[in-house]
């Protein structure tokens, strides 16, 4: 393994040996996860105050940090333990006083000598409509006035740190860092205007202005550019990685797939069609493929997986779909059944579910080839689930599954190609980040007659008139959900119960007609009711988030959320996707408990307005960030110091190109770029991947 460049030794040296931490101080630091010079290099002012000297105070806005300049009055000692030392001072134009809690009188005489002058700097404040500034954070001196920065920057800290020992440990550190060499293309560091890292450093550290503290200023940029580019060229190596394992070449004959296109009662959209054909041309080389097909609610996903599927069976091979939910895997069932009617395709099912002689039996029908299309839930995963000769593997719901147990999924046969579909549209900055080192196929189109779900949003002092509307439906034969965000009552957070709303439904329309399903159910309980629903003999489904995924029920064209405000954006447009699969106009209702907060009512709105998933992920990202979006444990994404995925999408695609064009130019990374790029891998402390860059 190749070892860390003798220029960066400075860099991973430890905080401690910097001036003015000591081992109570190294503490805080950590709590800051700042353990080296780089950590703390690489920890940006997230602000800071303007100390330019001023006349006089009069006409501030208080409270503000002000620094003038004073003529030290006379001092007023505190009478009790309880009271403030008070010193008067007189600026140009006005008189106010310095409030010390706790002082020693002798320090202050000594900082503070009456008659003389002095440069102070602190917040002013009003109190009993006198101003005054409570403990001053510089005291000088005139002669030493230049010693306050005229703009101070502001560091991120913890209970105990100060800003003085963070400034002092930061300069220390910036001293000792060495000039490393240019890792960025020069054409593309020209036309940025960005400055060399050494310089980038300084300057950000040392901000004039607010504008010095955007993540627009050049030297933050340049910085955060540094992050993603490091992020990307670990994607692309992974890629590239994977584009250099052989795989199996599984060459379309279109046989099976004609039968089965003549069975569908629409054509596929242009988007299907394209997302069909990378995929197929994926699957003829011989790599192994490493695809995210990303469609919106309703967009056909499931279609492009079948297809993708009877390549590998057109090559003589099997292929595995699976889902999160049985719900979901026992769905698929029914819909791919029909399909592939007179096609000659065995298609079976696999789920925890299976015991004994049946799942033996489907066992070793899988193993001697009978099966060729298997669906199933994670007890695919299992070691005795074994293929005679899977060529694909399709993962449905990425967001469900680990990056491991899709690689181990991968395992299941010889260098089986892996396409992963997500019904959750994610930002374009988002998709780079997290799947930066697959290819994308994107479905941004609708199946023809799909007619836009209309979106209400509605208070909840008006369930009474939702439930009269679902009475009227039906006796029309329309069926509804009904989502609720808990299972049972919660004394700490006041959401409705899934099945205390079944109660209140059943008792005013007739419990006949009310079906309830949640995740606390056993599941072939929830299934049965879930069956009950698909087979139009109960017409209200009352739910949790259990129905977000993939059900689907054509008759459904009403979906009712309770408490709407306390769902994600992406959440309520899965949810609204339940509905509106029929060629019927339905409807969404968004049920909310007045009063609304800023945020809650940003999304509502967003839902009434939008039904493009793409759209609405983009605001997603804007109101809630990118960790909580996905879930920071499972997102995949680097914790980054300097970038922000949010206002630098163009940054993360910019980085992403110029990570594929080194890798395409110098894929040992010998050339000096190439070597300035494995410094940079380094120095964001990505030893793993460097193992991955082949050497001659």
């Amino acid at each position: 393994m190749s070892t860390r460049p003798e220029i960066l030794f400075p860099l991973f040296g430890e905080v401690i040996n910097l001036p003015g931490v000591g081992p109570r101080t190294i503490k805080l630091f950590e709590m800051l996860d700042i353990a080296r010079l780089r950590d703390l290099i690489l920890t940006l002012p997230n602000s800071g105050i303007d100390r330019k000297i001023r006349h006089s105070i009069r006409g501030i806005v208080a409270p503000e940090i002000v620094t003038v300049e004073v003529e030290v009055g006379a001092h007023h000692p505190n009478s009790s333990k309880t009271q403030p030392y008070r010193v008067l001072v007189e600026d140009a134009q006005s008189s106010f006083s310095l409030v010390f809690f706790h002082p020693r009188p002798d320090w202050l005489k000594n900082m503070l000598p009456t008659g003389q002058r002095r440069i102070i700097s602190g917040r002013v404040e009003i109190f009993d409509g006198i101003a005054q500034m409570v403990h001053p954070d510089h005291i000088l001196p005139v002669e030493r006035a230049a010693e306050i920065p005229a703009f101070e920057p502001v560091y991120p800290l913890t209970a105990g740190l100060t800003q003085k020992v963070m400034s002092r440990a930061v300069r220390a550190a910036i001293d000792r860092a060495p000039k490393l060499p240019e890792w960025i293309e020069p054409t593309l560091k020209l036309k940025s205007d960005w400055p060399d890292w050494k310089d980038a450093l300084d300057q950000a550290h040392a901000p004039s202005s607010m504008l010095d503290i955007s993540p627009f200023a050049k030297a933050r940029e340049r910085l955060a550019y540094d992050e993603l580019f490091a992020h990307q060229l670990t994607l692309a190596l992974a890629r590239s990685k994977l584009k250099r394992s052989p795989g199996i070449a599984s060459v379309q004959t279109k046989a099976i797939q004609t039968k089965v296109l003549k069975k569908l009662p629409y054509l596929p959209t242009s988007a299907q069609t394209t997302a069909i054909a990378e995929i197929a041309h994926d699957l003829a080389a011989p790599v192994r493929m490493n695809r995210l097909l990303q469609g919106d609610v309703g967009s056909g996903k499931t279609l492009v997986a079948l297809m993708s599927l009877l390549i590998a069976v057109e090559a003589g091979g099997q292929g595995v779909m699976m889902a999160p939910t049985e719900i979901l895997a026992r769905q698929h069932l029914e819909n791919l059944r029909p399909l592939l009617e007179h096609s000659d395709v065995s298609v079976e099912i696999l789920t925890g579910r299976d015991k004994g002689t049946e799942r033996a039996k489907k066992l070793e029908s899988l193993a001697c080839g009978d099966i060729q299309i298997l669906l199933g839930t994670h007890a695919v995963f299992q070691e005795d689930v074994v293929f005679k000769d899977l060529r694909l593997a399709v993962i449905d719901e990425q967001h469900r599954f680990g990056v491991r147990q899709r690689m181990y999924l991968g395992q299941k046969g010889h260098a089986v190609d892996v396409l992963v579909m997500t019904a959750t549209p994610i930002p374009r900055s988002l998709a780079l980040a997290q799947y930066g080192d697959m290819d994308v196929s994107i479905l941004d189109e609708k199946p023809p007659g799909r007619m836009p779900v209309k979106t209400v949003v509605l208070p909840a002092g008006r369930i009474d008139e939702v439930v009269d509307h679902l009475r009227q439906s039906i006796a029309d034969g329309v069926q509804a959900y009904w989502v609720c965000p808990l299972v049972n009552e919660s004394e700490t957070v006041e959401w409705t119960a899934a099945a205390e709303r079944h109660r209140a439904l059943c008792s005013s329309l007739g419990s006949e007609h009310v079906g309830l399903v949640h995740g606390q159910m056993p599941t072939a309980q929830k299934d049965a009711a879930m069956a009950e629903f698909v087979a139009g003999r109960i017409s209200i489904l009352v739910a949790t988030t259990v129905i977000e995924v993939g059900v689907d029920v054509a008759n459904a064209s009403i979906m009712v959320i309770e408490q709407a405000e306390n769902f994600g954006l992406a959440q309520l447009h899965q949810l609204r996707g339940r509905v509106g699969r029929g060629t019927t106009q339905s409807s969404c209702l968004l049920i909310y408990r007045p009063p609304l907060g800023v945020t809650a009512h940003r999304r509502l709105t967003a839902m009434r307005q939008s039904d493009d998933g793409f759209a609405l992920s983009e605001v997603d990202l804007k109101l809630r960030g990118a960790g909580d979006m996905i879930g920071v444990e499972q997102s995949g994404l680097p914790k980054f110091r300097i970038a922000d995925i949010e206002t630098q999408p163009d940054l993360m695609k910019t980085a992403q190109d110029d990570a594929r064009l080194l890798l395409v130019c110098d894929p040992d990374f010998t050339s000096a770029r190439g070597k300035a790029a494995r410094t940079l891998l380094y120095l964001m402390e990505q030893e793993k991947v460097i193992q991955m860059i082949t050497i001659g």
